[in-house]
């Protein structure tokens, strides 16, 4: 009878930000690509080392609509994986997450924060790990694509680098890891863990984000469409494309025009090609 011979490692404390996406068709509410990742890296992790507690943690106003795309994060960890709970800090609408998110991760101080790189409503602006790491003095390693072992306080882990090339790294604990698509996919969400889980609502603090009461906010329009431009592989074929007549149908040549005429040809011209609405 044969026997594992890799050493169980001990298990940490780890906490996963977790934000509310949006769907790219729909715009309906749903648990966010990367914080999905990051909660998937995290439950790797736990299966591997016993003990391994996980928090998931959210900053940001509660309702209907929120809470059920929060679930979805829930409805992951199917077993005892060490997901006790979400931790909700409830702040009104239109406040700062990174003053409650650094007071809570100073309180609580886990030896691991994992976040995704980029939200998917609001600012979107990706600095969120950055502003964390500068508030609280740990170390920031982005692009995680795995986490090997952890070992002394020290963790092991794969950085992901253009064209698949992959960086492996070591970093003293505590830390924060961000992750994006080169991260292992999220599982799929379970109905019934989802809703029996526990989410317990604390107070955040109340800091209204400035940058964002600035900002205009739209639903975004279709782009202009591009001129045709022709594309040659050689010098001659590019000659070739320069000096023959053109083969579009119902041309025009001005000669001897005002400027106001000649404007409103071009302008005829670039609502014919939609490139002007």
């Amino acid at each position: 009878m044969q026997h594992d011979q890799r050493q169980t490692q001990p298990g940490i404390e780890v906490a996963v930000l977790v934000s509310i996406g949006r769907h790219p068709i729909t715009g309906r509410a749903r648990r966010a690509e990367q914080d999905a990742r990051g909660l998937e890296l995290a439950l790797a992790m736990a299966a591997d080392r016993p003990g391994t507690r996980i928090d998931v943690l959210h900053a940001g106003p509660q309702h209907g609509e929120s809470e059920a795309a929060l679930r979805g994060y829930l409805g992951m960890a199917t077993g005892d994986e060490g997901v006790q709970a979400m931790t909700l800090l409830e702040q009104p609408e239109g406040s700062d997450a990174i003053p409650a998110l650094v007071e809570h991760l100073a309180a609580a101080s886990p030896q691991l924060v994992i976040t995704g790189s980029r939200a998917e409503r609001g600012e979107g602006s990706g600095l969120l790990p950055y502003a964390l790491a500068e508030q609280l003095g740990w170390p920031l390693v982005n692009g995680l694509a795995a986490v090997e072992s952890i070992e002394n306080g020290v963790l092991t882990l794969l950085q992901a680098l253009p064209r698949g090339q992959r960086r492996r790294l070591k970093v003293r604990l505590p830390a924060i890891i961000s992750v994006d698509e080169a991260a292992p996919a999220a599982r799929q969400s379970a109905f019934g863990p989802a809703r029996r889980a526990t989410m317990v609502v604390t107070f955040g603090s109340s800091v209204v984000d400035s940058e964002l009461a600035q900002w205009h906010l739209a639903p975004a329009r279709k782009r202009p469409k591009r001129l045709r431009i022709v594309k040659a592989a050689s010098a001659r074929d590019r000659f070739k494309a320069a000096a023959s007549k053109s083969e579009g149908k119902g041309g025009q040549v001005l000669t001897d025009v005002t400027p106001e005429q000649g404007a409103e040809a071009i302008y005829k011209l670039l609502k014919e090609e939609e490139v002007l609405r």
